[in-house]
């Protein structure tokens, strides 16, 4: 095999490239240890150009040569913010209310795969392997067909794949689907994933393509930094101020995907319902804001700050505050000391292509005394980690029951259900994904170049 080839949207930045902290670099690490490779995508600058395409910046770090390019804030806009982010991203969510579709932006999209690939062409050699990521990027595969390019190219969607009776909302849709068949594989989250692509290739005439590599982490990394966080003074300083109380943990970005209000309604609802429980809990969400600058973001922050105001005042006491919110990011290995000490994580996304937090909360527990996963039916992770407590995010009641459930558990039961989801997280890791996309991308049969 040549050259690994990653296109992706974003390029580690320089600092993720010797150290990656999360993310599809942790995913890709060990795939890109095997030989010379290339990773290929937007430097996350805006810039005017003055005609003609951009030109890659290279870095090589070790056996990896980084290539970026910048877009034009013409380009960010239409591509980025309001095509992938604003269309894409709440179709595939099942949030089809939420699309702000534009035949201007359409175009974008499709300009700025077309830039990528002709950018990307004379960094080509003839037997390298090409691995495409995720929804920007839909439409590159059949663009670098278009230009000649021959080499095996696999594609991997990182979010879910809606039915075909919500694709079919998106214009264009179809044409799509077409580009797709420009790769030798393309992989998805879970297996309803595959059925819900294949069937929406098989109703336009395609042939299906999909096939189901279900990503994971590096259990053994982020085991052994909690441990490590464990000692330090941010975990020290989180047990000192619950003063006895038990720790319920959430960790996702600000995303309307994630189910946050539900989350927090389900909060309220255990201490209304089991006000035992009042005084000796403390939930934590940290929730890190992104998109700020798109109205449906804003709204959700607005709502948020509203439910932590609400539920805050109708239940705190003079010493102890339900609800903590935090709205900045925190360093991983922190997270990794906090997911360690916290007895339940509250996971509960409206939809999800897979979830890693699920899977680092797992990693992270003494096996001695492990916590609790409380996790979505709705997140892509849910299928294979059905020894967590499973719930319906839209049912307040049904969190609060969970809630329940999870802080009166017994030791030996939270012990069985953990030693199940440990043996899950540590099967099916990013190294497992890696290797097991690659295999299947190189067994796959040949796409037709003629």
């Amino acid at each position: 095999m040549g050259r690994l080839i990653i296109v992706s949207n974003r390029v580690p930045s320089p600092r993720e490239r010797s150290q990656p902290a999360g993310g599809l670099a942790v995913g890709l690490k060990d795939a890109l240890r095997e030989g010379e490779s290339l990773w290929f995508g937007w430097s996350g600058k805006q810039v005017q150009l003055h005609g003609g395409d951009p030109v890659p910046r290279l870095d090589k770090v070790g056996n990896v040569t980084y290539a970026t390019i910048d877009l034009t804030p013409l380009q960010y806009e239409g591509f980025y913010q309001n095509f992938s982010n604003g269309i894409l991203w709440p179709l595939f969510h099942y949030r089809v209310g939420l699309m702000n579709y534009s035949r201007t932006d359409w175009e974008t999209y499709l300009a700025v795969n077309a830039m990528f690939a002709r950018t990307l062409l004379p960094l080509l050699r003839p037997d390298d392997v090409i691995w495409v990521h995720d929804y920007h990027l839909f439409p590159l595969g059949q663009a670098l067909r278009d230009l000649g390019v021959k080499c095996r190219i696999g594609f991997f969607l990182h979010i879910p794949f809606p039915p075909w009776s919500l694709v079919r909302s998106l214009p264009g849709a179809e044409l799509l689907l077409e580009d797709m068949q420009s790769y030798d594989l393309v992989g998805v989250q879970t297996p309803e994933d595959a059925e819900n692509l294949n069937h929406s290739l098989e109703v336009n005439g395609l042939p299906p393509r999909g096939q189901a590599f279900p990503i994971g982490i590096d259990p053994d990394e982020f085991r052994a930094q909690a441990e490590k966080s464990m000692q330090g003074p941010e975990v020290e300083r989180l047990d000192a101020s619950l003063r006895g109380a038990k720790l319920v943990l959430g960790v996702d970005r600000l995303d309307y995907s994630k189910g946050l209000p539900e989350r927090f309604r389900g909060y309220e609802a255990l201490l209304a319902r089991y006000p035992e429980h009042r005084g000796k809990v403390t939930f934590l969400q940290v929730a890190p804001i992104s998109r700020d600058s798109v109205e449906e973001y804003r709204q959700l922050r607005r709502q948020l700050d509203e439910l932590t105001g609400r539920i805050n005042g109708a239940y705190s006491e003079f010493d102890w505050t339900p609800i903590r919110y935090i709205t900045r990011p925190l360093p991983r290995e922190v997270l990794a000391g906090f997911y360690r000490r916290a007895e339940a994580a509250l996971i509960t996304p409206l939809r999800d292509g897979m979830n890693l937090v699920a899977k680092e909360y797992v990693a992270a527990q003494d096996p001695a005394d492990p916590g609790v996963l409380i996790l979505s039916h709705f997140a892509g992770a849910a299928p294979r980690m059905d020894e967590g407590i499973l719930v319906n995010p839209y049912d307040p009641d049904e969190i609060a029951d969970a809630l329940h459930e999870a802080l009166t558990m017994g030791l030996a039961e939270r012990r069985t259900r953990w030693q199940a989801l440990e043996r899950e997280v540590s099967s099916t890791t990013a190294v497992s994904w890696a290797a097991d996309f690659m295999r299947a991308l190189q067994a796959a049969p040949v796409v037709d170049r003629s």
